[in-house]
């Protein structure tokens, strides 16, 4: 009986421990070693174009984010996020707070406009050549360094202690010639000559607009009132915990950091085309790694208009992912659907959805509209 009860007791430990081995792959959060800590020049440059589908259409520059709560979710997010994952995300430079406040090994930036690809490059040369917060503001908005401002400034602060300095034309042409420098000459991209006119006229709106740049778009009564640069960096999580990547001085180096050795690709794709967001599942799974943040802001309100949603979620069902792996979505209450804001007079709710489950909401067809997405999305 002892003998026949070691036997059974054995063989159930090996069907344990041969289950294990099928299922804990799947279930495994990937360790981020295979990933690299630095990207040569020529293989940063490599993927962008390898991975970059043609670029497209949409009707605003989108120079800086019109949502005001995008940090609502960091605090939720932080408690359901290991760091050293990866990211992935949309736009220009809000990304950098989500990044500096997830620490991922790597992240990409996929946005169906080119122009979004050198407004990223664009920042890459401004932050790896800033020492700290107060020379990269210099840069961006080719205005004198303010004298006297502490590390510890706020950015409040920080974009307080450049308004009475005027922008500077000669700055201006100083930091175009150092940033295109950077790029070509340092970095050696392949830029060609309208990429390079597209760069002046980026930064030139950054020159002209100053901390006051706003998102821009055809004036109407839906899109008055969008925040400045100055506010968006200035804004917290609900709470007043400033998250952004200008908030201190440790999230600006942390950022910098991974400018500086090539971890921040920025890659033209359409979230509902066919090449760039698998050719960034091919690269993570080759690497070993799975997305841990997808910030989508609010581009599958676009896609649910025609069938570019169903691509989408085929897309994002064949990257790698991780238990945990994470939608952040920004929606608008212009959209007709009513959500409930999370700070009075805001236009926008920032919302959390857990990606697995969200694919398989999709495969099962329980989703068939853009209201399907929102009313499963939530903050907590």
């Amino acid at each position: 009986m002892v003998t026949r009860a070691l036997r059974q007791a054995a063989t159930i430990a090996l069907l344990v421990f041969f289950a294990s081995l099928c299922v804990t792959p799947a279930v495994r959060v990937v360790t981020p070693s295979d990933l690299p800590s630095r990207i040569s020049d020529q293989a940063f440059w490599h993927l962008i174009v390898e991975m970059s589908e043609p670029g497209g259409f949409f009707r605003s520059d989108n120079l800086v984010s019109n949502e005001t709560t995008f940090q609502h979710v960091i605090p939720e997010l932080r408690k359901r996020m290991r760091p050293g994952g990866v990211y992935l995300g949309v736009g220009p430079d809000q990304n950098f707070t989500y990044i500096t406040a997830v620490r991922p090994r790597i992240a990409f930036i996929i946005d169906v406009r080119r122009q979004n690809m050198l407004l990223h490059l664009i920042y890459k040369a401004i932050i790896e050549q800033s020492a700290d917060r107060a020379e990269f503001l210099s840069l961006l908005f080719s205005r004198p360094r303010p004298q006297g401002l502490s590390p510890a400034a706020t950015p409040e602060a920080l974009v307080a202690a450049f308004g009475p300095s005027p922008p500077s034309e000669k700055l201006y042409e100083k930091n175009l010639k150092t940033i295109t420098d950077r790029l070509v000459s340092h970095h050696h991209f392949r830029l060609s000559a309208p990429d390079l006119r597209s760069i002046e006229y980026v930064y030139h709106a950054f020159f002209t607009g100053g901390p006051e740049l706003r998102y821009s778009f055809p004036r109407g009564p839906w899109f008055a009132g969008f925040p400045t640069y100055a506010e968006l960096i200035a804004e917290s999580d609900g709470d007043g915990t400033q998250h952004s990547y200008l908030a201190t001085d440790e999230n600006f180096r942390a950022l910098r950091e991974l400018e500086r050795n090539n971890l921040i690709v920025p890659i033209v794709g359409d979230f509902g085309g066919s090449k760039a967001i698998r050719a960034v599942g091919e690269y993570l799974r080759e690497h070993n790694a799975a997305v841990t943040v997808f910030y989508t802001s609010n581009v599958e309100q676009y896609l649910f208009q025609g069938e570019a949603w169903k691509r989408f979620f085929g897309n994002v069902a064949a990257l790698p992912l991780d238990p945990s792996s994470v939608f952040i979505r920004a929606y608008f209450n212009n959209m007709g659907y009513r959500y409930q804001m999370t700070a009075p007079g805001v236009r926008s709710a920032t919302l959390l959805d857990p990606i697995g489950p969200e694919v398989a909401a999709f495969n099962e067809g329980r989703i068939q509209s853009y209201f399907d997405v929102i009313e499963r999305s939530n903050v907590r």
